[in-house]
């Protein structure tokens, strides 16, 4: 089956860190890891295990002074799984879309306030 392009605006490769978390059930999941890429609708990220496709996230990052154009800034994002591929013997590639964001308290500046998209 032929790849699909789902993404609505050009993704930038840049390593970010990332905390991701999510509850599957009654179970929460907490996570650390990498962006291998991310744009303003979404993050595409490698964890050791799959997070199912639907999956309701909040990942944490610091987008740097790249992104920015000023000082780092921390942001909280709430979106959800839309695509894992899973590999047997690999990590699980998750691509997450971002519904809204949140400056965190103390970075940059707090006026940013919530962003719906």
């Amino acid at each position: 089956m032929p790849f699909e392009e789902r993404r609505r605006a050009e993704r930038f490769k840049f390593e970010v860190p990332l905390t991701v978390r999510w509850t599957e059930g009654s179970e929460r999941g907490k996570a650390r890891t990498m962006s291998q890429d991310l744009n303003s609708s979404g993050v595409y990220f490698f964890l050791s295990a799959e997070i199912p496709e639907g999956t309701a996230v909040e990942i944490e990052m610091t987008l740097p002074t790249e992104i920015t154009l000023g000082a780092p800034v921390s942001v909280r994002c709430q979106g959800h799984i839309q695509r894992c591929i899973m590999k047997p013997g690999e990590s699980a590639g998750m691509a997450a879309a971002i519904e809204k964001y949140e400056v965190i308290e103390g970075t940059k500046d707090a006026a940013y306030g919530v962003v719906s998209r």
